[in-house]
């Protein structure tokens, strides 16, 4: 997810739906959820991005 930030990843989760977990790895030595969403479009919301932005920028 390099729309949020450098070393942010996501999981992908196909059951019943779209989800997606946005995280922070490696920072601190631990791992940061920054954001957990059901998906309904194809594409990302940008209110979800901005989302994860403010709260790594908060780590």
């Amino acid at each position: 997810m390099t729309a949020v930030g450098s070393g942010v990843r996501e999981i992908r989760i196909h059951q019943e739906g779209q989800y997606r977990v946005i995280y922070a790895a490696k920072i601190d030595d631990a791992v940061h959820v920054l954001h957990a969403f059901h998906k309904k479009t194809q594409r990302t919301r940008m209110q979800d991005i901005d989302i994860a932005k403010r709260r790594l920028s908060k780590i």
